[in-house]
């Protein structure tokens, strides 16, 4: 009889999560103030690489704004992105909505984004999730959304995003 056996899970058995983080920000350049919209959501060291907005079965979502230690800087992030910039004056305003399968299985991500009120974003970014459901024969449950919105002053570039991250980081190279 073996003693020493290991009892820790192994790492497939773990639950695998995906975080709904946010942020906003201005700065003197578009690319800026993107970055600095990263930052907030804390995920600006990462390379990210957007997917279609389908949720793998038995996976939590949590919203927890600011993203914690994903690994190394430099990796890539696997991420779904509702991103809008613009010039001020203006107002600024990203969406992500989601649901999940009833029982577990699938579920979707929807996400908008643009110069519209938090009212409008998310009003559309809804309709976009029903519309996805039409096309699926899967018993949902109830949806969630986070808005981010920020009004953008005159000079400066403004950028707004909600983010779902999946996972952790994996090495690019």
């Amino acid at each position: 009889m073996n003693t020493n056996m290991d009892t820790s899970p192994s790492p497939d058995s773990s639950p695998k999560t995906i975080r709904i983080v946010w942020g906003s920000a201005s700065a003197p350049t578009k690319m800026a103030s993107y970055d600095a919209a990263l930052a907030e959501a804390g995920i600006c060291n990462y390379n990210l690489v957007s997917v279609s907005s389908v949720i793998p079965a038995d996976v939590d979502v949590e919203a927890v704004g600011t993203a914690p230690d994903l690994g190394p800087a430099g990796e890539r992030l696997t991420v779904v992105e509702a991103r809008a910039t613009t010039a001020g004056p203006g107002r600024v305003s990203a969406a992500l909505s989601w649901v999940q399968s009833a029982d577990g299985g699938p579920g979707l991500f929807y996400e908008t984004a643009g110069e519209m009120d938090s009212a409008d974003v998310r009003t559309r970014v809804r309709e976009g999730l029903a519309a996805g459901q039409e096309l699926r024969e899967w018993e949902f449950g109830q949806p969630a959304d986070r808005i981010e919105t920020r009004e953008a002053k005159s000079g400066r570039y403004t950028t707004a995003v909600v983010l779902a991250v999946y996972g952790e980081s994996e090495p690019i190279l």
